[in-house]
């Protein structure tokens, strides 16, 4: 089973791993391009991928992954956000995750550490997919740019 009970943790405090996350990128040397983004169009979808984490881990499917990731990628980069500093956002989403799953349940039990582990492979995989679909929306706006 997927750790149900880590995903309703992760919601149950979103706006608080976005506000973090948000603080991050804004400031990190790595995206200074997320400076320009507007703060209330970053912390919405910030906030909106954190809260709806459960439905794109256990009810979404490969499609609408892509689908979603091709978009934030293609509005990256009518943004100017260089590509690489949307791999690096995708990834210090991640790392938020990981550091506020970490710090909030010790997982002292067995079955709990399991249920972590389990969890954490599906979200590897999650960020995993969302880069590369990320990239392929922000190829597809550069090439039809440079058709027009």
């Amino acid at each position: 089973m997927l750790g149900v009970k880590l995903v309703r943790l992760i919601e149950k405090h979103s706006s608080e791993i976005a506000d973090d996350l948000m603080t991050k990128l804004r400031t990190s040397e790595r995206t200074p391009a997320y400076r320009t983004i507007r703060e209330d169009e970053l912390r919405s979808a910030l906030v909106s991928l954190y809260t709806n984490l459960g439905e794109w881990l256990l009810t979404k499917a490969e499609s609408d992954v892509e689908m979603r990731f091709r978009e934030v990628g293609a509005r990256r980069a009518a943004e100017g956000v260089p590509y690489s500093q949307v791999a690096w956002a995708i990834h210090m989403s991640k790392s938020q995750l990981w550091a506020f799953v970490h710090r909030e349940n010790g997982a002292e039990k067995a079955l709990e550490l399991y249920g972590e582990l389990e969890f954490m492979e599906a979200l590897d995989r999650f960020f995993d997919h969302a880069v590369c679909y990320a990239l392929m929306g922000y190829e597809q706006r550069a090439k039809s740019q440079k058709a027009a």
